[in-house]
């Protein structure tokens, strides 16, 4: 008798954790992990994004950050990703059309927006005669057949018809964070990138700055979906629902988001 109120003593010790109620405890019992792959122009907001996540939820979510096209060819052969967080609308729709992606999950958590930016406090003050007619010496952008980024960039070079003429002196990365990194160290004195990137760099180095008008290249909309290895995976399905939450849209669009 005694014995068994001791064993019944000690279990309840070892299953009791300090500082937790109930449902903290019943988190983490259910706590899962999952793997998001995610544009690189959203990679950092994703990983401040996944840390509160976890805090709330008690899953983990691991990012892993590339260029779209790259992201895409990892999925295509077999990389375990549960989610993919795009630069861009296709490449989801093509995920699902392909069998790879649950197309009920589906959503646009972020529209994107080109900025010319330099380092250089008085290179941009008239961002649109400089991109229409003044002297670039190097202009970075990222890969336009890989990143959505890079794809708008050139549409916009396009659209002011200096494309053909600017791509010798074109610095390409291979994904908009690289791109933006040419600017950033001086590599390039100009760049097509990201508001969000460049307010994020503006913090350390103001440099001067001009927006793209939208209306010059086809919308930047990133969209997300949950892809079928992802299926039974409570974090990543429990992640895509983050995100369309009143307070993460609110932070989004403070990160320089439409």
């Amino acid at each position: 008798m005694r014995f068994t109120r001791a064993l019944a003593v000690l279990l309840a010790l070892a299953a009791w954790v300090p500082g937790t109620g109930m449902a903290a405890q019943a988190r983490v019992a259910v706590a899962a992990q999952a793997r998001v792959a995610v544009a690189s122009n959203f990679a950092d907001a994703a990983r401040q994004l996944a840390v509160d996540y976890g805090r709330q939820s008690g899953h983990r979510i691991e990012i892993s950050a590339a260029s779209t096209g790259k992201l895409y060819a990892q999925i295509r052969n077999g990389a375990p990703f549960d989610a993919l967080l795009a630069a861009d609308d296709t490449t989801p729709r093509k995920l699902v059309a392909e069998g790879l992606a649950d197309g009920a999950t589906l959503h646009d958590y972020a529209i994107g927006r080109l900025v010319l930016w330099s380092r250089d406090p008085g290179m941009v003050k008239d961002g649109e005669a400089l991109l229409r007619r003044g002297h670039i010496d190097r202009l970075a952008i990222a890969n336009p057949e890989l990143a959505p980024y890079g794809a708008a960039a050139r549409e916009a070079l396009r659209h002011v018809g200096r494309w053909d003429a600017l791509q010798p002196r074109v610095v390409m990365g291979e994904n908009i964070g690289q791109a933006t990194q040419f600017v950033v160290s001086g590599a390039a004195p100009l760049g097509l990138l990201p508001r969000s990137l460049v307010l994020e760099a503006r913090k350390t180095t103001p440099g001067s700055s001009w927006e793209v008008p939208a209306s010059w290249h086809a919308p930047i909309v990133q969209r997300a979906v949950l892809l079928k290895h992802g299926e039974g995976n409570a974090a990543a399905r429990g992640f895509l629902q983050y995100l369309r939450s009143a307070p993460v849209r609110a932070r989004i669009r403070a990160l320089g988001y439409d």
